[in-house]
């Protein structure tokens, strides 16, 4: 019979949310610390990632994946709390004004989840006060936002307006994302990083709490 973190390793892989869910539980039955058990699910998404990056995952896999990472961690975040196990950091996300397309902000966010961040999504259509309000309130490490639609894309630079405007831009890293986002729009609006999926946004996100 195989370990159980090992068999909690390849429900992720496989997107497997029941057995996810039973493993988490008999893990934590079982006596093994949460922080192994989170250290476990990081693993596996990072793998995840690895996969989509070499082109044998592709989107699909990749959400079946997170959301079975989800499940469990749904189980295993009051014990985290219980063993004041501190997140790799905070992150505002959200898809910005005018804009209320989430399937790729979903699946940013699960990632973020399963490399250990402590993610507040904001949801659609987020205006800029809504971000310097959840900055002020949340005091995060990173506000990520994305953008699907070409004409909702100067909302991010409102965005990082307001936080200049508010005296916060100083206290948090931006980072933006979404399909007609680039890199030079990232750099002309003063935006810390850009990223063109959710299996870079993690490594970038790492690098930006650094």
């Amino acid at each position: 019979m195989k370990p159980v973190l090992e068999s909690l390793n390849e429900a992720i892989l496989e997107g497997d949310r029941a057995t996810a869910k039973e493993k988490v539980t008999q893990s934590l039955k079982d006596g093994i610390h949460p922080l192994n058990v989170l250290e476990t699910m990081i693993t596996a998404m990072g793998e995840v990632g690895r996969l989509f990056e070499e082109g044998e995952y592709f989107v699909p896999e990749m959400l079946i994946s997170a959301r079975a990472m989800q499940e469990g961690m749904e189980i295993l975040k009051p014990f985290l709390l219980e063993a004041d196990v501190k997140p790799s950091g905070k992150i505002i996300a959200g898809t910005v004004k005018g804009d209320l397309h989430d399937i790729g902000k979903n699946l940013v966010c699960m990632m973020l989840e399963g490399a250990g961040f402590q993610v507040i999504d904001l949801g659609t259509d987020v205006s800029a006060d809504k971000f310097v309000a959840a900055v002020a309130e949340h005091k995060p490490n990173i506000v990520a936002m994305s953008a699907l639609l070409t004409t909702t894309m100067p909302s991010m630079k409102e965005t990082i307006e307001a936080l200049n405007s508010s005296g916060l831009r100083n206290q948090v890293k931006v980072m933006i994302g979404g399909a007609p986002v680039t890199g030079d729009y990232a750099r002309q609006i003063g935006a810390d990083g850009y990223s063109e999926d959710a299996s870079r946004a993690v490594k970038l996100a790492k690098s930006l709490v650094v």
